[in-house]
């Protein structure tokens, strides 16, 4: 059986806070200790390059996903196991998302929120299972879990909303509910 594959979404840039880098690298070193396949959007910046290089150094697969127009914005990774060039950004998702078992998302901007409510939408409408973990560096995604609750106390969506995803505190918290889930 070929290994499990983690999609992690997470910034293109580091953030303001050491810790995203920090918790970036666990995450790669947490993918490769346990023989997952990183599935990521190989860029070879930010919190993405962190994960990357920490997984691969480590001895982990990796596969990449970068549309065309990012090749030089978002540095393409082309050192990867598996590097897919796409032409746009929704040809990137669903190929990241096709190739994966699991996603964990990591402190990011606009890309990642986007990344994010697509597979939450998916999993609303019934087209996935897939298990989806944030890691809550620092209480990054504290606001975030609290806008979807008012999303839901508003009658937005249903309370099963809450169920599609689950907050983890950091790498090894992440590791134990991966390990659930994927087993």
């Amino acid at each position: 059986m070929p290994p499990r594959s983690v999609c992690v979404y997470c910034g293109s840039r580091p953030g303001s806070d050491p810790a995203y880098m920090a918790a970036a690298e666990a995450v790669g070193r947490v993918l490769a200790d346990e023989n997952w396949r990183l599935v990521y959007g190989a860029g070879d910046v930010g919190l993405m390059g962190a994960v990357a290089r920490t997984a691969q150094s480590a001895g982990a697969q990796t596969f990449g996903v970068i549309p065309q127009h990012l090749l030089a914005w978002e540095v393409g990774k082309t050192d990867l196991t598996t590097y897919v060039v796409t032409e746009t950004m929704h040809e990137r998702k669903k190929v990241m998302f096709m190739n994966c078992d699991a996603v964990v998302v990591l402190p990011g901007g606009a890309g990642s929120l986007d990344e994010l409510f697509e597979v939450l939408t998916w999993r609303q409408l019934g087209l996935h299972e897939k298990p989806v973990f944030l890691v809550n560096t620092n209480g990054y995604w504290d606001p975030l879990t609290a806008l979807l609750r008012h999303v839901t106390d508003k009658g937005f969506a249903a309370d099963s909303l809450h169920g599609f995803y689950q907050t983890v505190k950091d790498a090894e918290e992440c590791r134990v509910a991966l390990r659930k889930a994927l087993a």
